[in-house]
């Protein structure tokens, strides 16, 4: 009798570490997965990161490039005004403004006195550009003068 009671312990015994193995095993499987996950987030945060990086790297570029055009551009309209100046031109020096307003007038007077638009055929039957140009003999002539088609 004294058997069984060890005999109970030793399968007490295996039967504890059948339980725990196979618990260490399941725990093991997760805690992996968690290991894994924490690296992929790392990763990523790394990447969002170097992309934020990046984002003000190129805006910092941009607003150096806006500031190098506004420097020109004030630059050239003092160039404009002490040219204008030199040339006396008042209207230029105290209003810089209206050099659209100058050119506006000027393409104005321009388009009046422009030419009349082009016809699509030539006046008469003889013309380049008449429908029966080249088709018919010169020997032969209508006495019918077709109206210029404008």
């Amino acid at each position: 009798m004294e058997s069984e009671p060890l005999t109970y312990a030793v399968i007490g015994l295996v039967i504890g570490l059948i339980i725990g193995a196979g618990c260490y095993r399941l725990l093991s499987k997760s805690q992996r997965q968690l290991a894994s996950l924490r690296q992929t987030l790392l990763e990523r945060e790394h990447q969002v990161a170097s992309l934020k990086n990046g984002v003000s790297h190129q805006l910092s570029s941009v607003h150096e490039s806006l500031a190098a055009i506004r420097q020109e551009t004030d630059e050239l309209e003092k160039k404009l005004q002490d040219d204008a100046g030199q040339w006396q031109l008042d209207k230029l020096t105290h209003h810089p403004a209206e050099l659209s307003d100058l050119r506006l007038m000027n393409e104005t007077t321009s388009t009046s006195g422009a030419p009349a638009t082009p016809r699509d055929y030539a006046d008469g039957q003889n013309g380049t550009l008449s429908e029966h140009f080249g088709l018919k003999d010169k020997d032969t002539s209508d006495d019918t003068a077709t109206p210029p088609r404008y």
